[in-house]
């Protein structure tokens, strides 16, 4: 990834300086790269359906995996070749790296027209993720540079047969509860929670809710800024949360090493009554088990005293090549897709939530379910500040240390609390 990242500011480096030269695309032709395989035939159907109301061809070129997709895009933007519409990967100061190399268009002018209709008629958690706000440490100019195409938002899910196997008729809503249906499936032999938290990213959204609940925003992100200690008690009932679920034996045999494709084959295939994922295991459970009956819920809360936040934004999204002739045609056609209908239709062919509020009123009781937290979601790329990532990596290595029985929560907190210190002075 270090490599990776190196040849970024190379490669912008080189073509803010060198001006490279943009390849040609014919006029009446606007060229999508992309790298989602769940969506390449229901984009193309999309593309017809364009080129049969304007007469504009659109062609939707797939790149998987993802790693192989970035790698493509790193290269052309050092060939300064890229397309008139495609997506970055990556963290928001690279993004911003793109902007400043002119190779992404700034879109604030057509959200905004006709009062703003396009920007209104997208979730605004999902723009936040595009958005650079005024006053944003990266220097860019205050605006919107990335279309979402779907919205995405982590919640749990709870299997509706197993629960009703252990007497389960209404699925928790507090953590207690939570607990107190851990023992009543234990009781009747159900595994009662799966994630794959062998992927720390997991862990660590899991852990965000309750820092979230527990804390609130203000003082997680005091933390982040080194005002607040990880060695502080509401950081300990955090971390204390994951050794009470191993204590509850509320976790499947093997969490910490479980990858998320192993733990979702798990809930598919009914051997966990709850799971923690993403709203696109929606289309993930649908083709391991279309029989599986199961219902969406938000992580049972701990605490009354601050909101349980659920990670949230855009799923996928794409941006405009600002130096491409056709730019404007780009545009246009990114608000054709992301229009009410076509986001109807690639909801209901890829089983994700679409990034059109408008849309949701054709989509499934499931997504619907998803939809709802998104008003109560948020994500790294909007916070203010971020924690640095040897600390975050530290802390979710803690987790999975304390789950397995090597270390308590209170020596998690201090080891991450040396960490974050260390990296601080680093800093000075």
């Amino acid at each position: 990834m270090r490599k990776i990242l190196a040849l970024v500011c190379v490669v912008l480096s080189v073509c803010l300086v060198a001006g490279c030269g943009q390849a040609k695309t014919p006029s009446n032709k606007i060229v999508v790269w992309h790298w989602m395989t769940d969506r390449d035939d229901a984009f193309k159907k999309l593309a017809e359906e364009y080129k049969t109301k304007t007469g504009m061809d659109v062609e939707f070129q797939l790149f998987a995996p993802s790693d192989s997709y970035s790698q493509k895009v790193i290269a052309a933007a050092q060939a300064n070749v890229l397309p008139e519409i495609y997506g970055i990967l990556d963290k928001k100061s690279i993004m911003a790296d793109f902007i400043k190399a002119q190779l992404v268009a700034d879109l604030t002018e057509s959200m905004s027209a006709d009062e703003g209709a396009w920007q209104k008629s997208l979730f605004d958690k999902a723009l936040a993720v595009n958005r650079f706000e005024a006053g944003n440490i990266y220097g860019i100019k205050p605006g919107i540079y990335g279309v979402p195409i779907d919205v995405t938002n982590m919640q749990m899910l709870y299997n509706k047969k197993l629960l009703a196997k252990a007497g389960i008729t209404i699925p928790p809503q507090s953590y207690g509860e939570f607990i107190r249906d851990v023992q009543a499936l234990k009781r009747v032999g159900i595994a009662p929670f799966v994630s794959g938290w062998g992927e720390l990213w997991l862990a660590d959204c899991f852990a965000s809710n309750y820092a979230f609940n527990i804390m609130g925003e203000d003082k997680v992100i005091a933390t982040f800024k080194g005002r607040v200690k990880y060695t502080d008690p509401d950081w300990i009932k955090v971390l204390g949360i994951f050794a009470d679920l191993r204590d509850q034996g509320a976790l499947i045999d093997g969490i910490v090493t479980k990858g998320n494709k192993y733990a979702e084959q798990d809930f598919a295939l009914e051997r966990a009554a709850f799971a923690f994922n993403g709203s696109w295991c929606v289309n993930v459970y649908h083709d391991m088990n279309p029989k599986l009956d199961y219902g969406v819920m938000p992580p049972p809360s701990i605490s009354n005293n601050y909101p349980l936040k659920i990670w949230g934004g855009a799923g996928s999204s794409f941006v405009v090549n600002a130096q491409s002739p056709n730019k404007d045609k780009a545009i246009v056609f990114l608000k054709w897709l992301t229009a009410k209908d076509q986001q109807a239709n690639l909801a209901r062919a890829t089983n994700n939530l679409p990034a059109n509020r408008e849309a949701l009123a054709v989509i499934g009781p499931i997504l619907e379910a998803f939809a709802m937290g998104m008003e109560n979601s948020t994500h790294p790329t909007i916070w203010a500040v971020n924690e640095d990532p040897l600390v975050v990596e530290a802390f979710d290595k803690g987790i999975q240390a304390i789950i397995i029985g090597e270390k308590t929560p209170q020596q998690v907190a201090q080891d991450v609390e040396a960490i974050k210190e260390h990296q601080m002075t680093k800093q000075k």
